[in-house]
């Protein structure tokens, strides 16, 4: 039987505002969605996203080069790699393989409404639940504003937490940590994430002084691309380091494994470019004995997690998911309650934006 082809793509633009924004120059995020349609006549329906930052460049990139190229091909499991191959004149990941998730996406969303299934149900559900924790961006909150940020995730029975750190002062770190982990308490997970702010001294100290705290993961300490700097601080820390929201490809995830620079990986879903490398680097990770832990988009991240044999923890920022900014033509079905991932959608991936395009 002749697979089929990719015989049409459509590419819009979406701005959708945050409830609290993320800082002063991040107020809202930038959709991108991908509508493909086979040479069957079947359709699927993936997204892309930035947060405000890059979201044309993302929106060109896949309607002027990703778009035209895999018009015409086979969709099978050699068209992504086309594709990155293709762009990687552009940069072997970033921006490129931003765009490509889109697509990817897209095509994964076309082959489970082929089988008439869910995304998990297409690669193959092994739980019905996976632990999620709660997260903010509230480094910028005050200390009362945090508490009570963290008071509402205890409220809603999270076991883990986790909170931003990398202020000017250490000591202020410090000051707000133990008033986190009085709230929590000894019993629940409290991890950190320094958004790339420290250098490596810097973050030496820092990884000594939250041990106190009993921190599970301080993330991204250093730079994203500081793999010399990150296996350095790891042979100091006494705290497991996580990083991997910014590293792009598999090959990245394996120098930082193989370099003994992570404890926790944490792949995003749509920067690594789709599904398709995502299952790669979750595979690489488990070859290693390397903790996985997906990074935010919880509503897409969740159905991965319930196809994986460790059940991983995923992430539920605060007013962030689609579904909680108002942005979906209806529930994905993933819910996250009492700390725990349930559900799924019916069909693909169930998750459709609003049709609205920004101007």
């Amino acid at each position: 039987m002749t697979a089929p082809r990719l015989a049409s793509a459509e590419v819009r633009l979406h701005t959708i505002p945050l409830r609290r924004p993320w800082g002063s120059d991040v107020v809202d995020v930038r959709v991108i969605t991908v509508d493909v349609v086979d040479s069957d006549g079947c359709a699927g329906h993936g997204f892309t996203w930035t947060p405000t930052i890059g979201g044309r460049a993302v929106l060109a990139l896949l309607h002027d080069d990703i778009i035209p190229f895999a018009i015409g091909r086979e969709i099978g499991p050699a068209l992504w790699q086309e594709c990155w191959e293709r762009i990687h004149e552009a940069g072997g990941g970033g921006v490129t393989t931003i765009a490509l998730a889109g697509l990817d996406l897209a095509l994964w969303d076309l082959r489970a409404r082929r089988e008439n299934v869910s995304l998990p149900e297409l690669l193959g559900r092994r739980h019905e639940r996976v632990p999620a924790y709660g997260s903010g961006v509230n480094l910028h909150y005050s200390d009362e504003e945090l508490v009570a940020q963290v008071e509402r995730w205890v409220a809603s029975g999270f076991d883990g937490v986790k909170i931003k750190v990398g202020r000017p002062e250490l000591a202020d770190d410090l000051r707000r940590l133990a008033a986190v982990r009085e709230v929590l308490g000894p019993e629940r997970a409290l991890m950190i994430d320094a958004n790339q702010r420290w250098d490596l001294e810097t973050a030496t100290l820092a990884a000594r002084a939250v041990a106190e705290y009993d921190v599970r993961w301080l993330e991204e300490p250093l730079r994203a691309d500081d793999l010399a700097g990150h296996a350095e601080l790891r042979r100091r820390s006494p705290v497991p380091i996580a990083l991997g929201e910014n590293l792009h490809t598999r090959y990245r995830f394996r120098d930082f494994i193989d370099a003994g620079a992570v404890d926790v990986v944490q792949p995003n879903v749509v920067r690594v470019g789709g599904i398709t490398p995502f299952l790669e680097i979750a595979a690489l990770a488990r070859s290693r004995g390397v903790e996985l832990a997906p990074h935010l988009l919880p509503e897409l991240s969740a159905q991965l997690a319930f196809t994986l044999p460790e059940a991983p923890w995923v992430e539920d920022v605060e007013d962030a998911g689609f579904g909680q900014l108002g942005a979906l033509v209806e529930p994905s079905g993933v819910e996250i309650a009492r700390g725990w991932a349930t559900g799924g959608p019916r069909l693909g991936l169930g998750i459709r934006f609003h049709s609205e395009e920004s101007p």
